[in-house]
């Protein structure tokens, strides 16, 4: 089930609101514990008993380790343990069979089977997710919890289950316990959800469409035109998906932290990756990054640091090469900028900067999607060949400028300020009911007339 899809906004918010809040207060946690379990188990019940056994690994592990620390013994080996039974289930289910297959390549083991094992959803999530309480209870930063009712709600809380944001314990453990919900509350996560589902299917699958388009067609206009519109269609499809979850979150009376600033007005590859997938970019520096020394034990060591978390961060998007070479790509940009200090980038003229950012991180992009390696040469390739691009695809094109000049647009905060001071003016309340029920509107004559297209970062 996905947030931009009819049985979900007709059928089970609807439902799973009422059931939420005709419930009494005290027991809440339990209603929404029981309809994230449905949400999940709708599309793949058999990996429900997955989530279970890491809820309640997880749990049990959490209330070990603070028995150890209050007896005032030690609590690693119980986090070991933890540690590796969660990276054991996700290295197994996501790992396994890229592992089989890169060990066929060397002499003599040509014919090592090939596990099928399918790929549970959002289990990258849920199970950075568990480790960070885990590990928070054993470094102090937050008590176990010792209601699992409690516990597994956090764990599997559909707003943000599939595709994040990755949520720590330690932000909402208070939530958990006493928040109170308001119609005010309840209303701004309408509003953003519905602004995530519009990025979604207003300008994230219409894009895509175009991506769709020019990924095949031959010439120099087409390529580029296409690998801007899988960089804006990217970063619309997650960032919706991070609106509507933390709208989502809003709605059943939870503050989820912003996952997405504005990235594609950086000026550094540093700044991108402080402006995008906040929380996967927080996980990787507070649970991998400073423990291996971060920027304390010297230059030489820092870089050390940041190949090692960036060669992870590329194999946590995807059992692939391609997710190893986006990862080292990153890697050997960020250290780059460490060695050089921006002494050259920031005698650049600003808007320079910026347009450099968009091509590093657009070409990026491309390693991040090309699974094949002759099939990225050979896109890249045609970004620098004389433009052979047909005349039905240039006006192709040319019916989409408006889109993605809007788009562009929407990707700066230049958009969202004008708003923000038309919705300020006497009519401005009127204005706040009005464009989002259009929105709603829109998406709804959307959803019927597009095909299934689920969120990109689903697959991770």
């Amino acid at each position: 089930m996905v947030f931009s899809s009819n049985i979900f906004l007709v059928f089970f918010l609807p439902g799973a609101l009422a059931l939420y809040y005709l419930t009494p207060r005290r027991h809440r946690n339990t209603a929404l514990l029981l309809e994230s379990l449905v949400f999940y188990g709708w599309g793949e019940p058999i990996y429900l008993l997955l989530m279970l056994f890491t809820i309640a690994l997880n749990y049990v592990f959490g209330l070990r380790i603070a028995q150890r620390r209050a007896e005032g013994q030690s609590a690693k080996p119980a986090l070991a343990w933890a540690v590796v039974l969660n990276l054991g289930l996700l290295a197994w289910f996501k790992y396994a069979g890229f592992l089989a297959r890169t060990l066929r390549l060397l002499p003599g083991l040509g014919a090592l089977p090939v596990p099928a094992i399918a790929l549970p959803i959002g289990i990258s999530f849920y199970i950075f997710q568990s480790l960070s309480y885990t590990i928070d209870v054993y470094r102090g930063d937050t008590q176990a919890q010792k209601n699992i009712l409690r516990f597994g709600t956090y764990v599997s809380m559909f707003p943000q289950l599939i595709a994040g944001p990755i949520v720590r314990y330690r932000d909402i453990a208070e939530q958990l316990e006493g928040r109170r919900e308001s119609s005010g509350q309840f209303a701004s996560g309408v509003t953003l959800f519905i602004l995530g589902l519009s990025k979604k299917l207003l300008i994230a699958n219409p894009i895509g469409a175009l991506w769709e388009a020019m990924r095949g067609q031959p010439g120099c206009l087409s390529a580029w035109a296409g690998m801007f519109a899988y960089t804006l269609q990217l970063y619309f499809d997650f960032s919706g998906y991070s609106d509507m979850a933390i709208g989502l979150g809003r709605m059943f009376g939870f503050e989820f932290l912003p996952n997405f600033n504005y990235p594609y007005i950086a000026r550094s590859v540093t700044e991108f990756w402080r402006r995008w997938h906040i929380s996967l970019s927080t996980w990787f520096r507070e649970y991998l990054y400073i423990p291996l020394g971060g920027n304390r034990r010297g230059l030489p060591r820092q870089l050390l640091n940041l190949l090692i978390v960036w060669m992870l961060t590329g194999l946590w998007h995807g059992a692939s090469w391609n997710f190893v070479l986006w990862g080292a790509y990153y890697a050997l940009l960020l250290m780059g900028e460490k060695l050089l200090g921006g002494r050259i980038t920031e005698r650049l003229w600003r808007p320079l900067r910026h347009l450099g950012l968009l091509l590093i991180v657009s070409f990026g992009w491309m390693l991040f999607y090309f699974e094949s390696m002759p099939e990225l040469l050979a896109f890249l390739g045609r970004l620098f060949r004389p433009d052979t691009t047909p005349l039905h695809t240039r006006y192709q094109l040319l019916a989409y400028l408006p889109l993605l000049f809007f788009a562009a647009l929407a990707a700066t905060p230049l958009l969202r300020r004008w708003a923000q001071r038309v919705l300020s003016r006497p009519a401005g309340g009127a204005l706040r009911v009005l464009v989002p029920a259009l929105l709603l509107l829109l998406c709804l004559a959307a959803l019927a007339s597009q095909s299934y297209n689920p969120f990109i970062y689903f697959r991770f």
